[in-house]
């Protein structure tokens, strides 16, 4: 099965307060998206106004061309995926797009490793230090909350790069999850942890599963939260 990741930065700029829940900020406007097929075809998806410069947030028919394009490649027998895409980059594709449904469609035969981690443990990991533990040389380009700010000032560029690589390092990272069949991440305190991963799930397969056992955790998570927003 051929492997697409894809990811998106948004438009909105806000201060995001440590551990403070980023959904008190939607909804989000996209600036741009990338799709990026294994070691194939890379694109970036955003509007341009009419001197061909990239606007501040993307239209309802870019938003539409790129959810129809997941969609076309789901159908192809892709594997398209995204880390956190559940929650985040989908849901917030469709709600673009106008859009929901078709979104809430993708959302359901797609992978999420993220989403699957949560599921087993209780609470969620980041790109970063994943990819950190699993071995992945490519970094990220520059933290998310900079993104927004560097497309409003013209730098547009920059977040075009950057989201290119968040797609480029999910590949990566799924590629080896599937090889390694667990996931690694590093902790806070710069531990090293992992947990078993005998085999990537899309998202409805996981749903079947019973949630996480979060007993220990005294402000949880509820799985709900990650498809609250199905149509």
């Amino acid at each position: 099965m051929q492997l697409l990741s894809f990811d998106i930065e948004i438009s909105n700029i806000f201060d995001l307060k440590p551990y403070e829940d980023i959904n008190k900020y939607a909804p989000f406007h996209i600036s741009v998206a990338s799709t990026v097929i294994n070691e194939g075809d890379q694109r970036l998806w955003y509007s341009t106004g009419k001197d061909n410069t990239p606007e501040l947030k993307m239209s309802k028919e870019t938003a539409n061309e790129l959810l129809c394009y997941l969609k076309a490649m789901q159908d192809d027998g892709f594997m398209v995926c995204a880390w956190n895409g559940l929650s985040f980059d989908i849901q917030w594709i469709g709600y673009n797009a106008d859009n929901m449904k078709l979104a809430s469609e993708i959302a359901l035969k797609m992978y999420d490793p993220m989403f699957q981690f949560f599921n087993q443990r209780g609470f969620p990991v980041g790109l970063a230090a994943v990819a950190q533990a699993m071995g992945i040389k490519q970094a990220k380009l520059m933290a998310a909350e900079n993104a927004p700010r560097l497309w409003h000032a013209g730098k547009h560029q920059e977040v075009m790069d950057y989201v290119l690589g968040d797609s480029q390092m999910t590949n990566l990272i799924v590629n080896e999850i599937i090889k390694q069949k667990k996931i690694s991440w590093v902790t806070q305190k710069g531990d090293r942890k992992s947990e078993p991963i005998p085999q990537l799930k899309p998202v409805e397969d996981i749903l079947k599963e019973p949630p996480p056992d979060q007993s220990w955790m005294s402000a949880p998570i509820a799985r709900e939260d990650y498809y609250r927003w199905f149509p």
